[in-house]
C-alpha cells in the first residue's frame, strides 16, 4: 500500500471514530437490525459482521441477545477498537477465511461502497457471502443510496460554516473526501448494484430512504 493511500485510510479512520459515539452507533445499528427482521432470528445464530469497523454492529447484536458474532474487517487498527468481542478476524471480505455453510446471518452496514471496483469486487464479495451462508441463511446490507436527503447532506458537507459548527458534519465530510472515488462510483451505479445483488440473492426485503438502502435476501 502506498504512503498516500495509507494516509487517506488514517484520515478516514480518525473521522469514522469521531463521527458518533459508541452508544449512538449501537442505537443506530439496533434500529436497522430490527427493520431487517433481526427480532425473528434465533438467538444462537452464527452471525458474520462484515466490514465491522470498531464493532458497533456486533455490540448492537449482543445487546439484542446474540452471542455468536464474528467481526471481519480489513483494518487491524479498527478491530483493536472493538471492546466486547473476542471473535475478530483481519481479512478481506472478497476472500473470507470462513468455512462454507457455517454462517446463519451475514451483515454489512456501510462497507460495500468501499470496494474499489464495482461490479467486479461486489460480485466477488457476494459470492463469498453465498458460500459461507448455510442453506436458508440471511444476508443483510445497509449502504448509502442516492436520495434527495443524501443530496442535501452532501450540500451541507460542502459548506465550510457547517463543518466549523458541527464536528459530526466535519467528520462525515472528511470520510467522503477520503473515499470519494469509491463512494461516488457506488452512488452512480444503483441499477448495476441491484442487478448484482439480485443475481446472487433472492430478495426478501428492500427499502430506500434517508440516503440508505436496506437490502435483505437469501442465497439463490
Amino acid at each position: 500500500m502506498s504512503e498516500s493511500v495509507d494516509t487517506r485510510l488514517d484520515e478516514w479512520e480518525r473521522a469514522y471514530l469521531r463521527f458518533e459515539t459508541r452508544a449512538a452507533e449501537r442505537r443506530k445499528f439496533k434500529r436497522r437490525l430490527r427493520r431487517a427482521g433481526a427480532s425473528a432470528w434465533r438467538r444462537d445464530a452464527v452471525i458474520l459482521d462484515m466490514f465491522s469497523g470498531r464493532g458497533g454492529g456486533g455490540d448492537a447484536l449482543r445487546e439484542m441477545g446474540f452471542s455468536r458474532v464474528v467481526g471481519v474487517d480489513l483494518s487491524s487498527r479498527l478491530l483493536r477498537e472493538q471492546q466486547g468481542s473476542p471473535d475478530r478476524i483481519v481479512a478481506d471480505c472478497r476472500q473470507l477465511p470462513v468455512a462454507s455453510r457455517s454462517i446463519d446471518v451475514a451483515i454489512v452496514q456501510g462497507g460495500l461502497h468501499h470496494l474499489p471496483r464495482v461490479p467486479e469486487d461486489l460480485t466477488s464479495t457476494l459470492l463469498e457471502v453465498s458460500r459461507v451462508l448455510k442453506p436458508g441463511g440471511v444476508f443483510v446490507a445497509v449502504e448509502p443510496w442516492r436520495t434527495p436527503f443524501l443530496d442535501f447532506v452532501h450540500w451541507v458537507c460542502d459548506r465550510s460554516v457547517a463543518r466549523a459548527i458541527s464536528p459530526k458534519v466535519d467528520a462525515l465530510a472528511t470520510m467522503i473526501e477520503n473515499e470519494r472515488t469509491t463512494y461516488e462510483s457506488w452512488l452512480a451505479n444503483a441499477s448495476g448494484i441491484l442487478s448484482v445483488l439480485d443475481r446472487n440473492f433472492r430478495r426478501t426485503q428492500m427499502r430506500v430512504g434517508f440516503g440508505k438502502l436496506l437490502y435483505c435476501g437469501v442465497p439463490r
